[in-house]
């Protein structure tokens, strides 16, 4: 485990790294989503024998996992993103290739945007790109959180959310911070100005949108094509698709690094 402080305040990222066997191998980042840890979601998937042979980071974002959970930081997706920056500056990763599911697809579109020399691919994963509509009706995902005032949240909101969102997921949300959790989906739904998506059509570098086949094409999915994304739906899973489907999760994602 390694790990670099990220806020003035002594607040540390913290992150498994895996030294692989190739030196001449561009580094790998992995990302994960809401409430997730990447080590967990993505260890599987980095020691496979299409995906392993370099250096691999699965970071922790901070406030969730093994990251330390302050309460005085915003976590909105940019202060996520520098965070994100400053750790790989301190680990002395540049050029790397980024793997990032779900919010932490936001955080990596950001992290592209605001610090290009740290990017030199995106695989994203079923990531948000638009700002959600909020629901009369809370799912279970961020909108869901974010429909909590952060004292309703502290107060009586997180012991709901734990029931909605079942056994698997709340494994590791239950290592998140509180405030951390509902600040982040507030602002993963809330999404960025220019949204991540117009940052995403900007972007410089190679980038492969993996989505769950059974869900049909993204919104503009047509455009994000035409725009130099490719997008590619993968049979056989949910959103978590590194976990339902790992064997061609490895192939579409070696297949978007080559």
């Amino acid at each position: 485990m390694q790990d670099a402080q990220v806020t003035a305040g002594g607040a540390r990222i913290r992150w498994v790294e895996i030294a692989g066997h190739d030196a001449a191998a561009p580094p790998r980042l992995y990302l994960h989503g809401l409430g997730a840890s990447s080590g967990p979601y993505f260890t599987a998937s980095a020691t496979h024998p299409l995906l392993a042979g370099g250096r691999a980071l699965l970071m922790d974002l901070l406030g969730f996992g093994i990251s330390d959970r302050p309460t005085d930081f915003g976590y909105t997706l940019e202060e996520h993103a520098d965070a994100v920056a400053d750790a790989l500056e301190t680990a002395g990763v540049r050029d790397a290739e980024v793997v990032a599911h779900s919010m932490g697809g936001a955080v990596a579109i950001v992290l592209a945007a605001r610090h290009p020399h740290l990017v030199a691919r995106l695989v994203l994963v079923d990531a948000n790109l638009d700002p959600v509509v909020p629901s009369p009706v809370p799912p279970a995902g961020s909108s869901g959180i974010a429909a909590y005032t952060e004292e309703e949240f502290l107060a009586h909101g997180r012991d709901e959310v734990r029931e909605r969102v079942g056994a698997h997921w709340w494994s590791t949300m239950r290592l998140a911070g509180p405030e951390a959790l509902h600040r982040s989906a507030v602002h993963l739904a809330r999404g960025t100005t220019p949204t991540m998506r117009a940052l995403l059509l900007e972007l410089p570098v190679p980038v492969t949108y993996l989505r769950p086949e059974h869900d049909g094409p993204l919104p503009g999915e047509d455009a994000l094509t035409a725009g130099g994304v490719h997008v590619v739906a993968v049979p056989d899973c949910g959103h978590n698709i590194m976990l339902d489907n790992p064997e061609a999760f490895a192939k579409e994602t070696a297949r978007g690094f080559s």
